[in-house]
């Protein structure tokens, strides 16, 4: 992979990571594409994703603070949370436990058999089903019910969040279409679902890309991009993630979800076919 390569799957990265439409498989689909026509690797994926994460940290830097500031303080009093922000620091670490219980017992498969493109395929048509569905539902019920927002998010709420979020491990699936259609499922706004899944997914991608990042650190052939190409593309995710966070999240408050939705289907339909008419092979 040379620097042009690594910084155009830089730009996808930043563009598709918080978008409910699977960056994993932007990067695995795109990179056959390339001259290289290769596969960039979970280890790059997870690495430059470092870089979108601390969009989020920065665009969030407030609300973090005061999280990670209540939590902190709550765990010096024994635990037991005072104030919202402090259970929202729970609510968090509750959440990120089913992706890195279920991250760490099937990491080959993770890195192997899972990224198989006919899964990829499978997964952005099925959960665009899921995510249409979720969204139709969200606005049938604000028609009649208003809908729920953050701070009247529960332990069990935050799990089911958490066990969306893992299904993100399979490449096609979307973090954030995960955690977004179980947030419209369970009757929170659109723009509440959305800016938990940013909030959710920090300790998980920060988590997973650090792992890579020392394996990468110990042994040399793990990163088959390059030092220099990877810190590049990571540099660009961040850039254009930051961006992409303020739009989406203008967008989401006023429109649905349903662009994306016919979006997914007709990104799975084409890989299906693809792979179908051996233009793409699945791993």
């Amino acid at each position: 992979m040379n620097l042009w390569e690594a910084l155009f799957l830089g730009l996808v990265q930043g563009l598709t990571e918080f978008l409910p439409i699977s960056s994993s498989a932007h990067l695995r689909i795109i990179g056959e594409f390339l001259p290289s026509a290769k596969d960039p690797g979970a280890a790059f994926t997870a690495i430059i994703q470092i870089g979108t994460e601390l969009a989020v940290l920065v665009y969030f830097r407030r609300e973090v603070w005061a999280i990670v500031k209540s939590w902190t303080l709550s765990w010096k009093q024994g635990g037991r949370p005072k104030d919202r922000d402090a259970q929202m620091g729970w609510l968090i670490i509750v959440g990120s436990v089913p992706i890195v219980v279920l991250g760490f017992l099937f990491q080959d498969s993770i890195e192997t058999h899972l990224r198989n493109l006919y899964i990829t395929g499978a997964m952005l048509i099925g959960f665009a089903l899921l995510l249409g569905a979720a969204d139709a539902y969200a606005g049938r019920r604000a028609a009649r019910i208003r809908p729920k927002e953050l701070d009247g998010i529960g332990l069990g709420d935050g799990l089911l969040y958490g066990l969306a979020q893992a299904l993100a491990l399979i490449p096609g699936v979307s973090r954030s279409g995960g955690t977004i259609t179980a947030g419209l499922a369970m009757g929170y706004s659109r723009e509440a679902a959305a800016r938990y899944s940013f909030l959710l997914a920090m300790p998980a991608v920060f988590g997973a890309g650090l792992l890579e990042l020392v394996k990468a650190l110990g042994e040399e052939t793990a990163l088959e991009a390059g030092w220099g190409n990877t810190i590049a593309a990571g540099v660009t995710a961040f850039a254009v993630g930051y961006v992409v966070i303020i739009a989406f999240l203008k967008i989401v408050s006023t429109y649905s979800y349903r662009p994306f939705v016919y979006y997914r289907l007709v990104l799975g339909a084409v890989v299906i076919t693809l792979l179908a008419t051996h233009v793409l092979y699945p791993s």
